[in-house]
């Protein structure tokens, strides 16, 4: 019994253990009195130590948008960098793909630059670095974007948003290299990490050559442990090339070469690389990738917004939202999502027309719904009285309308028959229209049913008052 006891007290230790080391490592924000001169955590000092790491010395950092991670990179004694911390990144925007123009919502892909100037301490974000989009491939590109941030908040519109407890460990890391003398920070921002068995399953992507041409820059950094020094001619990347001239981003490229250990060294990569994708190939025969939607990647993390502050909003991962299908599922799935975007521009673009209208006071009319059809009703229809044209005052034959019917003996005594009112001036006519027709002097014509005829006069009545 006592050694069951033991037992467990050491499992709550060990717990309770881990616990503590996890709040330990995070930050406490509310204790925090100047954001910008925040201290590393004693843990992360220590692991630096053990690394071999100075706390001043130069960093670098990586983001890959599928797993939604932001990897620091930190320089050891022999200068080669070691990976000191992985941060889960808590919102992007946008999907796999570099960014385009202004409005597009994509977060930049690509190798950035990051100056102390770019370090922005009064954010409205928290804390901020900014990634210096557009960078020279950009420009080249005729690529468009502003305030491209790394920044707190986990609220992103084409950045890469942290929390703020790890935006501000971040920021204090950059901090600490560019006091140690680090001129710029390297931020290489992939989609994804740019494994054969990775490229292989995106290789349907429209972004693939654009991948294929970051995929250098980053393979040399995997072999060599060290940023790879970028420059853009010809409207490409071009990485660790030796050259006597300049280079222009947007005109031709000078005359360059690699250096021979590298040559040596990436040669060996490219055999290795080449055997794992000819491998993912046959993987993934027949299959291709469903590249998920922002709105797609929330729906996975809308739990971890329950009981949270509007402003946090994390977009999860790509790989929790995409999935592998087959070309004619995925065919279908396309089509019916451009459908019902189609549907929602069409729709969008109404209601602005309506909105603009009242602005200006005037009125757009709205297209009714389809009729849909109805069964036919049928109903027994009264005749109508029909009316003498002219030219059939001089006819004989009766009106083509036929005549309403005769009503029941019954009905008829039940109803008196209707006084017809003389004209105004004209002698009052005698009740038996009988008499009248023997006082002009013409003769009775045959007995005939007392039956109305509505609205029909005498001919002599028509030019007479």
């Amino acid at each position: 019994m006592r050694f069951r006891n033991l037992v467990v007290t050491a499992a709550v230790v060990a717990a309770l253990a881990g616990c503590t080391n996890e709040t330990l490592d995070s930050v406490n924000i509310s204790n925090v009195k100047n954001k910008t001169e925040y201290q590393l955590s004693s843990k992360l000092v220590s692991k630096m130590r053990e690394l071999g790491m100075q706390k001043s010395s130069p960093i670098l950092l990586r983001i890959f948008k599928e797993e939604g991670t932001l990897e620091v990179w930190k320089a050891n004694t022999a200068n080669r960098f070691q990976l000191l911390k992985s941060y889960k990144i808590c919102a992007w925007s946008g999907k796999l793909g570099p960014k385009v123009k202004e409005g597009d919502r994509q977060a930049p892909e690509g190798f950035y630059p990051l100056y102390p100037h770019q370090m922005n301490p009064n954010s409205s974000y928290y804390l901020a670095i900014n990634t210096g989009f557009p960078n020279a491939y950009d420009k080249a590109n005729n690529r468009s974007g502003t305030h491209l941030m790394i920044h707190g908040a986990c609220s992103s519109s084409g950045c890469y948003s942290m929390t703020d407890e790890q935006v501000i460990e971040i920021f204090a890391l950059a901090r600490d290299a560019f006091r140690g003398g680090q001129e710029n920070i390297q931020l290489q921002a992939f989609p994804f990490r740019m494994t054969a068995e990775n490229m292989a399953r995106h290789r349907d992507n429209p972004n693939i050559e654009f991948w294929k041409m970051l995929k250098e820059g980053y393979d040399q950094f995997e072999v060599t442990k060290r940023p790879p020094q970028v420059n853009v001619c010809e409207r490409k990347y071009v990485f660790n090339q030796q050259s006597d001239g300049t280079f222009n981003p947007a005109g031709q490229c000078p005359a360059m070469s690699t250096p021979p250990e590298l040559q040596v060294a990436m040669a060996n990569f490219e055999k290795d690389y080449k055997r794992d994708y000819d491998k993912a190939l046959k993987k993934f025969e027949g299959m291709v990738w469903y590249e998920p939607t922002e709105a797609e990647r929330k729906a996975v993390v809308a739990e971890q917004r329950k009981g949270r502050e509007l402003a946090y909003a994390p977009t999860g991962t790509s790989l929790d939202a995409g999935k592998l299908m087959k070309v004619s599922d995925l065919e279908k799935k396309v089509a019916a999502q451009k459908e019902a975007e189609e549907a929602r521009q069409a729709t969008l673009i109404q209601k602005e027309a309506l909105e603009k209208a009242g602005r200006e006071g005037r009125t757009v009319p709205v297209p009714e719904p389809n009729p849909i059809a109805r069964p036919v009703e049928q109903a027994t229809l009264q005749p109508v009285p029909a009316r003498n044209s002219f030219w059939n005052l001089f006819s004989n034959s009766e009106p083509a309308t036929p005549a309403p019917a005769a009503p029941s003996p019954e009905q008829a005594a039940s109803q008196p028959a209707p006084v017809q009112q003389p004209a105004a001036g004209a002698p009052a006519a005698p009740e038996n229209p009988r008499v009248a027709t023997a006082a002009a002097g013409e003769a009775a014509p045959a007995e005939q049913p007392l039956t109305e005829q509505p609205n029909k006069r005498p001919f002599w009545k028509i030019w007479g008052n």
